[in-house]
């Protein structure tokens, strides 16, 4: 009885927080639809990629963004980034125009810029900082060497392979597929170990929670399910959006998870009880959600259409979690 009460009193201090800190900000960011946004490990930079083919960076000052510069570079839509788990100057941006990118957000350059086979829809950086591994539209995962900027490994896949994810050893590679499965795979080797039957539809997307000791996948069927690492064993899900989960984020401290959809709300439910903390309201569809890495700041992106013209993409991005005024 008593753990219970602990855990609402915990409920209860963070809805009161959001209570005070519920504040979004507004930043024009691309001009066309922002794909992903990420958060540099040290919390002082925030990076969005668009349609629009570039890559923009802010700076996180007190309560606000300032734009800092934009990378241009790429040929196509640049479609998910992904930072450095530790180095908090370095960026990789997967891209359509069949290519990655590493970017260096100290000196503003493209720091390297390695050639693929296909047209590439998802990246992750190895929380050891060795390898990135991107996936592209005909399921093949390249992994390149970030000390050399080699190709060092391809995997073609038989099925749909959509988000990718290490765990945070590096030692082991996760999958998410079209059959609701996620597959995991010893690293470097890249041996099946394990396939867990996660959801009765698509299984979009992963994320692995800072603590180390679960991790998240959003599906086509509107859940959000939790797993145990080491366990490899489902320990609740998340039901109370509608559409299909296309974007989940932690928090830093591993107590809250943010996901989103085609909902009007991004729900931010609390890890150890899957109670909801708070919505966000949002007005369109979300692509991409991501906590700070040390604070409770949601960055987001939609598919808002410019206020004055609705055919065309308004481009911006959102954090949720300020101090309300």
């Amino acid at each position: 009885m008593l753990k219970m009460a602990s855990f609402f009193s915990q409920i209860d201090e963070l809805q009161n927080h959001f209570k005070t800190h519920n504040k979004t900000r507004e930043y024009q960011a691309h001009s066309s639809k922002v794909h992903s946004v990420g958060w540099s490990c040290d919390g002082r930079r925030l990076a969005s990629g668009s349609f629009d083919k570039s890559v923009t960076i802010f700076t996180l000052e007190r309560d606000r963004l300032n734009k800092e510069f934009t990378f241009r570079g790429h040929g196509g839509s640049v479609d998910q980034l992904c930072w450095h788990a530790s180095n908090s100057d370095l960026l990789s941006t997967a891209s359509g125009d069949k290519s990655v990118r590493i970017w260096d957000a100290r000196s503003q350059k493209c720091a390297a810029h390695i050639i693929t086979k296909g047209e590439n829809i998802n990246i992750t950086w190895s929380p050891d900082g060795n390898t990135i591994a991107v996936g592209n539209k005909e399921d093949l995962v390249t992994f390149i060497d970030t000390r050399t900027h080699k190709i060092k490994a391809e995997e073609q896949f038989n099925f749909e392979v959509n988000e990718i994810s290490w765990n945070k050893q590096s030692n082991f590679f996760f999958l998410t597929n079209g059959q609701g499965c996620i597959h995991i795979l010893s690293y470097p080797d890249l041996e099946l170990q394990h396939i867990l039957k996660a959801h009765p539809g698509t299984c979009i997307c992963i994320e692995f929670d800072p603590t180390g000791r679960y991790f998240a996948t959003g599906s086509a069927d509107a859940l959000v399910s939790l797993w145990d690492v080491d366990e490899l064993a489902c320990l609740r899900t998340f039901s109370r959006l509608d559409w299909p989960v296309r974007t989940i984020s932690f928090s830093h401290d591993g107590r809250l998870l943010a996901s989103a959809s085609e909902d009007l709300v991004i729900d931010v439910g609390e890890v150890e009880t899957g109670e909801k903390v708070v919505d966000i309201p949002v007005e369109a569809a979300t692509f991409t959600v991501a906590w700070h890495p040390s604070q409770y700041l949601l960055a987001y992106a939609c598919d808002d259409k410019d206020t004055y013209d609705r055919k065309r993409d308004a481009g911006s991005l959102k954090v949720y979690g300020f101090p309300s005024e």
